[in-house]
Order: C-alpha cells, then structure tokens, then sequence
C-alpha cells in the first residue's frame, strides 16, 4: 500500500506539469460549450430537440471529447512509453509492483474525466440555464460504464503496443471512430439514422447519456452493451498485457 501510495504521489506529480495536456483534457469540452454558447440562436428552445436547446441537446456529445481524449489516446500512449523506456520491467524487480503504477494511472485518468464532467455540467447549467442531468441515477450509471469501455479499450491498445509510437497509431482509429459517432465532429441529428443508431451502442454509449440527461431512464441494452465491452476489452487486455 505504501508503494502505490508513493507511486501515485509521483504519477500526480508529472500528471500535473503536463498543463499542456491537462487543459486540453478537462477544459477543452467545456472552451467548446462556452463559444457555442456565445450563438444567441443555440441558446433558444429548438422544436428539434423536442423543446430543449442544442446546448442540451449537445452537452452529452462534449463530454465524449474528454472521454475519448483520456481513455483512449492518453492512458495506452502513456503505458507504451513505460514499456518502451523500461520503466516496467525495472518496476517489477522492485518492491512497488507494476500493477500499482497502472491503478495509479486508472487512478488518475478517472479523476481528470470527472474533473471535466462536473466542470462541463456546472458550466452548462450556471452560464447557459442547461438543465442538470434530471435522471442523476442514470446518468451516472451511463457515464460510469461508458467511461469503463473506453478505458478497457485503451488498456487493450495499450496491451499489445510495444511502443509509444504503436500505441498511438493503433488508437487514432478508434478514436475518430467514437468522436464521429459521439456526434462530436457532427451532431447526431445531421447524421443518417442508421449511423445514428450505430453511435448508440459505440463506447461511450452517447444515447444513453442524453437520455439520463433529459429525464429518460437510458435504454438497459445500451447500458449492457457498455457493460459488455468492458469486460471483454478488460479480459483480453489482461491476457495480453504484458510487462516488457
């Protein structure tokens, strides 16, 4: 306990001199929502969004951003640094076990996408009357399995990637998969309705967020899917990884 402790301390540590990186991750969904915000027309009630506003109804695609920044470019990129560096394998003829410095980076990679969540909500709601999620239950059972698929895929990339440069080649095609079907680089509303569908079952499960968000119990098929995904990509990361 005192190694992961003492590994997390110092894990910290370079997470945060790394403003760079850190602003980008926890700010920049909410940078996003305020220059949008700042369109007096997506501010007003839109009959397309059944009443709400395209901040409401875009708010849960912003918070994909971090998600999809985090889990899947930042944590397999990081640990296929170590890798390559050694760093593992010199951790594993310590005391401080190399598990520990990957629960320290879940550790952290966890509070950097809450950290963004709750400023992304705070915002919306205290500068553009955004309603607060009105199914927090839900909402939060949703956010917590599409953040756990999301990571379960960056630890899969980060499984089988020998190095930095590997881990981030294998990772941007996921990564311009969930932002499109995220409705990141395009709402979802502009998308074909079979596209559409596909994003609601696409880690971080997008469909199931906006419901909780607007007062609609997510849909338990997308919650399973996420569910699902975790423990596969979790499973199969854990038999491949490898510490060298």
């Amino acid at each position: 306990m005192h190694a992961f402790r003492q590994i997390l301390r110092i894990e910290a540590r370079l997470y945060l001199r790394d403003l760079p990186t850190l602003l980008s991750t926890v700010g920049l969904p909410t940078l996003i929502l305020v220059v949008l915000g700042l369109i007096p027309a997506l501010r007003k009630p839109d009959p397309n969004f059944d009443g709400q506003t395209f901040l409401s109804y875009f708010a849960p695609s912003l918070l994909v951003v971090t998600l999809a920044m985090v889990g899947v470019n930042i944590l397999p990129a990081v640990l296929a640094t170590y890798r390559e560096r050694g760093v593992l394998r010199r951790l594993a003829t310590t005391p401080a076990n190399p598990a520990a410095l990957l629960a320290a980076q879940l550790l952290l990679a966890l509070s950097g996408i809450v950290t963004s969540a709750v400023l992304l909500i705070l915002v919306a709601r205290l500068a553009f009357g955004v309603p607060l999620p009105r199914d927090p239950v839900g909402f939060t059972v949703a956010f917590v399995l599409g953040t756990a698929a999301l990571l379960a895929l960056g630890l899969l990339i980060a499984a089988v990637a020998r190095t930095a440069k590997a881990a981030q080649a294998s990772a941007l095609p996921l990564f311009l998969v969930v932002m499109f079907f995220g409705g990141v680089y395009l709402p979802r509303f502009l998308l074909p309705e079979f596209l559409a569908r596909i994003g609601d079952y696409t880690p971080p499960g997008v469909q199931a967020l906006l419901d909780a968000w607007t007062g609609t119990p997510p849909q338990p098929l997308h919650l399973a899917i996420m569910a699902g995904v975790t423990l596969a990509a979790g499973a199969t990361a854990a038999k491949l990884f490898r510490w060298e």
